[in-house]
């Protein structure tokens, strides 16, 4: 078994043979995900009765998360393109920013969904806006996808009570209202920097080519409603499934081991609100769609297929390198670098975020090693937080699952969503880090600082 820094360079190896196969050789990215991880592990040293299962189990126990959601998301967001309800809610978003705001609009929106609904969901749940808002205002395709799926992370990675964040404020002992206050005053800039202006930027220099149909959207490929959709309607449709999981979160929150808790946390959990959500849009929405429901479930079934498997296929990969034991040696490396804790807390947690390809893993590992030093490394514990949390936003590789949600819901080929998600989230951290050291400089001013 491989240790040491021979890790490392295993893992720059793979991804390097990874995108060599994906975007040289033009493999399937199911295909090469899944011979990747298997070529990894046996490199890396991994017994060979332990590799197929470490493989299939990070495929399942990645689709045990996401897998029912992919496909009850693509069934949603069918119905609510069928009805016209993705435009209505598109006129919306542009009557409230206005065309040259749109795409600020929607990273704004995803980062006030994100907060109380995971970034699986709410990227699938909001994805359908991508196209419309596209063909209304004539700005790139890839801007809005960079903004929406910034927008998401930056909230998922730093503001309780999502659950990564939530592990943070506990291991740092930091006051819980005061790091949330916190945490959005540094989230609304890393959404606008890494989200908003580098999405308008990134925008105008990739043409949406691959798997982005430019006349997807039309009258042509989408048949006119049978009737018109109200505003209302459509919003609510939309927010049914974020509010079932917020009610959950809530109710957790204010009635903990309560009959109430137990009924909303049941209808909230995020596959059986997005359950309750379909089933609710194929009554309400009826009146609406002209197109036959089999064919809805058909065009949904078959887009989910490809983007289960490939989420999965990034899943075992990302199972293949957390089993390495990289992140113990990292973990091992830096605490003997000599630099700014804040600044060490930002590249510990954004190391182990593109190593092993979970913001959340990265959170709860980093803040349990460094949270119960807060005292003896003189800062404070909501900076040191909130400074991990940064860490944790950016850097997101294809062993990442969430790498292949945006990739796939987005329409974006490989090298486009690097350069959109990945260096886009990576800009959002460090914005975000930025905005830690402008707090710092309020020590004793500020509450909690």
């Amino acid at each position: 078994m491989l240790t040491g820094n021979m890790l490392i360079l295993v893992f720059i190896f793979a991804l390097a043979f990874l995108f060599f196969l994906i975007l040289k050789l033009k493999v399937d990215p199911f295909l090469s995900l899944i011979t990747i991880a298997i070529i990894t592990a046996l490199i890396m040293g991994f017994k060979l009765n332990e590799v197929a299962g470490i493989v299939s189990g990070g495929f399942g126990n990645t689709l045990m998360g996401v897998g029912i959601l992919i496909g009850l998301g693509v069934i949603f967001g069918e119905f609510l393109a069928a009805s016209g309800a993705i435009e209505k809610i598109a006129q919306a978003v542009l009557k409230g920013f206005g065309n040259r705001r749109s795409v600020a609009g929607l990273g704004l929106t995803g980062t006030v969904v994100s907060i109380p609904v995971f970034f699986d969901a709410a990227f699938v749940i909001l994805s359908g806006l991508i196209k419309s808002l596209s063909k209304k205002t004539g700005i790139s395709v890839v801007s809005f996808v960079t903004a929406l799926g910034i927008g998401l992370i930056v909230s998922h990675s730093m503001v309780p009570p999502t659950p990564g964040p939530l592990v943070v404020t506990e291991n740092t002992n930091a006051d819980l209202g005061l790091f949330i206050l916190y945490a959005i005053i540094c989230a609304i800039p890393a959404t606008l920097v890494g989200g908003y202006l580098y999405g308008l930027f990134i925008g105008k220099r990739v043409n949406p080519s691959g798997d982005f149909d430019e006349n997807a959207g039309t009258d042509e490929n989408n048949p006119k409603p049978k009737k018109e959709i109200s505003t209302g309607l459509s919003l609510f449709m939309l927010a049914l499934p974020i509010i079932l999981i917020l009610l959950n979160t809530l109710s957790q929150l204010l009635f903990p081991n309560t009959p109430i808790s137990a009924v909303l946390g049941f209808i909230g959990e995020k596959n059986v609100a997005l359950l309750i959500s379909v089933l609710a849009a194929i009554i309400i929405l009826k009146p609406y769609i002209s197109i036959p429901y089999q064919q809805l479930y058909s065009q949904a079934i078959n887009s989910a297929g490809i983007i289960i498997l490939i989420t999965g296929a990034g899943g075992a990969f990302g199972a293949v390198i957390n089993e390495s034991g990289i992140g113990d040696h990292l973990i091992e490396t830096m605490q003997s670098w000599s630099i700014p804790v804040l600044l060490l807390a930002f590249i510990f947690s954004q190391i182990l975020r593109a190593s092993l390809g979970s913001a959340t893993v990265a959170l709860v590992t980093t803040s349990s090693i460094l949270g119960p030093a807060a005292g003896d490394l003189g800062v404070s514990p909501i900076l040191l937080g909130l400074a991990i949390c940064s860490g944790a936003i950016g850097l997101s590789l294809p062993n990442d699952s969430g790498f292949w949600v945006v990739n796939k819901f987005g329409k974006l080929t490989i090298v486009q969503t690097l350069k959109a998600w990945t260096i886009g989230g990576f800009l959002a951290g460090l914005t975000s880090l930025t905005m830690v050291y402008i707090l710092s400089l309020f020590s004793g001013i500020l509450p909690g600082i």
